[in-house]
């Protein structure tokens, strides 16, 4: 079997996301913008890692008939651990996390993240399904196949808070971050989309 791809992840996502809010960070940020634009997307670059999740919470919390899914990346969900019991505290039944487990920082260079096995004394990464889990999610699923990922791709939509972890294979080439433009006219025209 291959590892499923960051690209591949992204297009099961951009497929199947109806009239959702996505928002993404990072590497998926930088791949996000290759595919066709939605007036619902918002890509969070230049971003301040960890904050793409609060950022969906917000808007979700402001329009609970809004689907919004966050697309985040492991390295940026360490740098905000505490946004997993936030979301929950919260319970926004219209809200998605998706964490992208690629075991490194890959926008500045493919460093290992500290949640890598690599960088762990036990050698084993840390497990973000049950990260989640133990974090007040009810709904998890984790996804290493494609195939898996997309034949299952429905349960972004079902009542959340949902956290699905998808494992991918690390980007050797091209991985720096890119911006798509000045960050307030991209929020004024998501809040435009949103009215």
């Amino acid at each position: 079997m291959n590892a499923m791809t960051l690209p591949d992840a992204l297009d099961v996502i951009h497929r199947q996301r109806r009239d959702a809010v996505v928002i993404t960070t990072m590497g998926s940020a930088r791949d996000w913008q290759k595919l066709e634009p939605h007036p619902k997307d918002f890509v969070f670059m230049p971003s301040s890692m960890g904050q793409g999740p609060p950022l969906g919470l917000g808007i979700a919390l402001a329009q609970p008939g809004q689907r919004v899914i966050v697309v985040n990346g492991d390295g940026c969900l360490l740098m905000n651990l505490g946004c997993l019991v936030t979301i929950t505290a919260h319970a926004p039944k219209n809200f998605t996390l998706i964490i992208i487990d690629n075991g490194v920082y890959e926008v500045t260079g493919n460093q290992p993240t500290i949640g890598a096995a690599a960088k762990r004394a036990s050698g084993k990464s840390v497990d973000y399904f049950e990260l989640a889990r133990a974090s007040g999610f009810e709904a998890v699923y984790e996804f290493d196949d494609v195939e898996a990922w997309r034949y299952e791709q429905e349960i972004m939509h079902d009542d959340g808070p949902v956290c699905i972890v998808l494992k991918t294979s690390p980007r050797l080439e091209d991985v720096g971050a890119r911006s798509p433009g000045p960050g307030p006219a991209r929020a004024q025209a998501l809040r435009a989309a949103l009215q």
